[in-house]
């Protein structure tokens, strides 16, 4: 037996929320944006319209296709909206007690066979799906940042998820066009797992005086052919996020290669938070990024 997918909700309309709403009206699904601000499902049908007309402009799709892909998107401003949704992926902030509350409401507006997926990237998928009245129904699908221009998708099953759910979100990760990881559901899986104590690496080089945070980037752009250097990569996808996955794989694998770097907590508690905060290991307040150390 196998669900077919017609209607997509998505919880969170963050930069990842809005990227998988993006992706999935472009391959032709209704889809359902919700979030607890109104104002944050405005501005982002606005940043989506934004990125749909610079990838006609860049001959990635069609206006046609964007056209279609606009008349999918509707703001949902409360849970109730996305009731007949028939797959919700939660996109929300990365942590725990804000996801849980989430599957828990959320459960209540939902038909009884809906499926439900995560996009957290470092989370338990078993002890998310056990907030929910359906585990068997219940998966990680790990979309990459930016997600209309990523080609990879982690899917994770908890110890719960049954086949029918795991084919449903394969066929559904074949259809927005991108490549499937399958991963087993330890702390932040495969991408973050190798990614993250990389770049918690590179901040302890800077810590401990190895390199400046220009000589750091440039090494491993120049070096190791890395598209962004390591703190500027961690500038983009947040300092936050980048600290609160380390303690996920710190407190997750109990092992003291994950300890947090002190100067990454530094930087958080300062609220140097990267990109999103004009400062992080580089300050994006002049004409181009300058480093703060």
């Amino acid at each position: 037996m196998s669900l077919n997918i017609r209607k997509i909700g998505v919880v969170g309309a963050g930069q990842m929320g809005s990227g998988i709403a993006h992706v999935c009206a472009v391959a032709g699904y209704d889809v359902r944006l919700n979030d607890m601000a109104p104002e944050r499902i405005k501005s982002a049908l606005a940043t989506i319209n934004g990125n749909l007309a610079r990838q006609v402009s860049k001959n990635i799709i069609t206006e046609n296709v964007r056209k279609a892909a606009v008349a999918h998107i509707q703001g949902a401003e409360t849970f109730d909206d996305l009731a007949d949704c028939d797959l919700v992926i939660e996109s929300a902030v990365e942590k725990e007690d804000v996801k849980r509350k989430i599957f828990h409401d959320l459960c209540a507006s939902l038909k009884p066979e809906a499926i439900i997926g995560s996009n957290t990237s470092s989370l338990s998928i078993t002890r998310l799906a056990a907030a929910t009245d359906r585990p068997e129904k219940f998966i990680g699908i790990h979309f990459m940042n930016p997600v209309p221009l990523m080609e990879l998708v982690e899917l994770i099953r908890g110890i719960a998820t049954d086949d029918v759910t795991f084919e449903a979100a394969k066929a559904l990760v074949v259809k927005l066009g991108k490549h499937i990881a399958v991963s087993e559901d330890f702390p932040a899986f495969i991408v973050n797992r190798i990614l993250l104590p990389m770049i918690n690496e590179a901040i302890y080089t800077l810590y401990e005086g190895v390199g400046t945070v220009e000589a750091i980037d440039t090494a491993m752009k120049l070096g190791a052919h890395h598209p962004m250097g390591p703190l500027e990569l961690a500038d983009f996808i947040g300092l936050d996020t980048c600290l609160s996955i380390m303690q996920v794989l710190h407190e997750g694998l109990a092992d003291s290669k994950y300890r947090p770097c002190p100067l990454l907590v530094k930087y958080v508690e300062a609220g140097w938070l990267g990109r999103k905060t004009q400062r992080g290991f580089y300050d994006y307040r002049g004409d181009k990024p300058m480093p703060t150390r």
